[in-house]
């Protein structure tokens, strides 16, 4: 017995040995390949926008805010779903504008290299509204949508900039309750002071939280498994206190878009944590608010091998972090 304890003990050693040698390895080889800041980049026709009369630059981010707010929409092949997504979005928008004159929007449709008809669909929309209101920037190639987002961001001209799926998931009425829970954060309106909240730091999450009883129940215990180890990897890992990392409905001044995203190195699904992570880092204010969601159709994240991408991610985003590979760009 004592013989067949210490051949356990000795196993318990070498693994542990080993897993410690593999460890080192792995962060001295992410040491060496990795650069510190993202390299970003963009070709010179994904620095344009259609118009009438045929193009313009896109603004930069570095540029002061010119309208109250900026809509950013990432799609890749959403040409079916994203019509009553901008439908909606475009109803409210338009509804605020006639009752508040001085209120000045717009929808970035970023299409992340999309092969159907995302890019025609909302070209429509430009030619509808016009381009001072719906603006098309076609990524080629496809980028991921943290990729999406970011570029979409920094071509926005809003004081508080809204990124939200193109499925529509989201009632896009819910965007006066993360409006409301930024004026109780930062003590200013944006809709009145638009240059004074540019400058303020702080993000808004859109929370599916409490919508996760309802979701355990409709799920298989193999996928509610996975949804809790990702919840706690996010926990133990990056992000502390946000109950839904993930909803794709986040509300951000102009001032933390242009820092986090400064930083922020991850294009994939698992952007969202990153963004958090260097907002918490920079002990930016962050707010989370409950949103009305709908499960839509055409999801292009497959359950469990999306998760476990995503935990790989969280994984690498913690120990790049941990070792110096990766670094905060606050200058």
């Amino acid at each position: 017995m004592m013989l067949l304890g210490f051949n356990l003990l000795y196993i318990f050693f070498y693994i542990a040995l080993l897993l410690i040698i593999l460890f080192t390895l792995l962060s001295v080889i992410l040491l060496i390949i990795t650069k510190p800041y993202p390299e970003v980049f963009r070709s010179d026709a994904e620095k344009y926008f259609k118009t009438i009369n045929g193009r313009e630059p896109f603004p930069s981010l570095n540029d002061k805010s010119s309208i109250h707010l900026s809509v950013v929409v990432p799609a890749y092949d959403e040409e079916k779903r994203l019509p009553p997504m901008l439908d909606e979005c475009l109803e409210f928008l338009e509804n605020r504008r006639q009752r508040t004159k001085t209120f000045q929007y717009e929808v970035i449709v970023v299409s992340d290299g999309s092969k159907d008809g995302t890019v025609k669909v909302a070209s429509a929309y430009c030619s509808k509204y016009g381009s001072e209101i719906v603006r098309v920037l076609d990524l080629q190639p496809n980028r991921g949508k943290g990729g999406a987002v970011r570029l979409g961001i920094q071509s926005a001209r809003g004081a508080v900039i809204l990124f939200a799926d193109a499925d529509g998931a989201t009632k896009f009425s819910d965007l006066a309750k993360l409006e409301e829970e930024l004026h109780k954060l930062l003590k200013i309106d944006y809709l009145t002071s638009p240059e004074k909240v540019a400058l303020r730091d702080a993000i808004i999450c859109g929370s599916r939280a409490h919508l996760e009883d309802e979701a355990v129940a409709s799920r298989s215990m193999f996928r509610t498994i996975l949804m809790y180890g990702f919840h706690m990897l996010v926990w133990l890992l990056t992000v502390r206190g946000i109950r839904d990392t993930q909803c794709g409905f986040k509300l951000l001044t102009r001032s933390a878009a242009s820092t986090c995203f400064r930083s922020l190195h991850v294009e994939r699904w698992a952007f969202d944590v990153e963004l958090l992570y260097i907002a918490q880092k920079l002990c930016f204010p962050i707010g989370e608010v409950a949103v009305n969601w709908t499960e839509i159709e055409g999801s292009k994240v497959v359950p469990v091998w999306s998760w476990l991408q995503m935990g790989r991610d969280l994984f690498l985003i913690w120990l790049r972090y941990q070792i110096g590979a990766w670094k905060l760009k606050t200058d």
